[in-house]
């Protein structure tokens, strides 16, 4: 019942929730929910579009970086949903814009409004997987706004994002 604002991902944010609230809750079910979490619409059928037309797909995420078990659970559901289509995985990235500079990425995808806003500053083509409950970004050269994996393909074919 502390709800503040539902956009937030952080849960410190979200529900007002102390550190220590937050990782306990975490560490109590996240390998319950990374393994239960359904796959969204459409998404397998477009990254295995993407990887049959000659992309390489790459994980960027953080996840690892406070529990490294996680990692597991992750790769587990990955394998268990068919999704193991990608060439490449990095875990524990803190800095998601430095690592698509790193490995060149040409599009990122992603639902962080802040990686957004800084993987596009740096001129990589970004993608922001928006949710129902989640913040507004304004769109630029760099930064376009999806809602599902029909737009995020449709958005790969025009000419301007690739």
């Amino acid at each position: 019942n502390s709800k503040i604002d539902n956009r937030e991902m952080l849960f410190e944010k979200r529900f007002a929730w102390s550190k220590e609230q937050s990782d306990e809750f975490f560490e109590k079910i996240i390998d319950e929910v990374v393994e239960k979490s359904n796959v969204m619409p459409g998404a397998k059928l477009v990254l295995q579009m993407l990887k049959n037309e000659g992309n390489e797909l790459v994980v960027i995420t953080a996840r690892g970086i406070e529990n490294p078990e996680i990692i597991e659970v992750s790769n587990k559901a990955i394998k268990k949903n068919g999704l193991d289509l990608f060439d490449k995985y990095i875990y524990r990235a803190i800095d998601k814009a430095e690592v698509c500079k790193d490995e060149n990425i040409d599009v990122m995808i992603d639902d962080s409004t802040d990686n957004c806003k800084k993987v596009s500053s740096i001129g990589v083509k970004t993608m922001y997987f928006k949710g129902a409950e989640s913040f507004e970004l304004p769109e630029s050269k760099c930064l376009k706004t999806v809602y599902n994996w029909g737009e995020v393909y449709r958005e790969l074919g025009k000419s301007e994002i690739k």
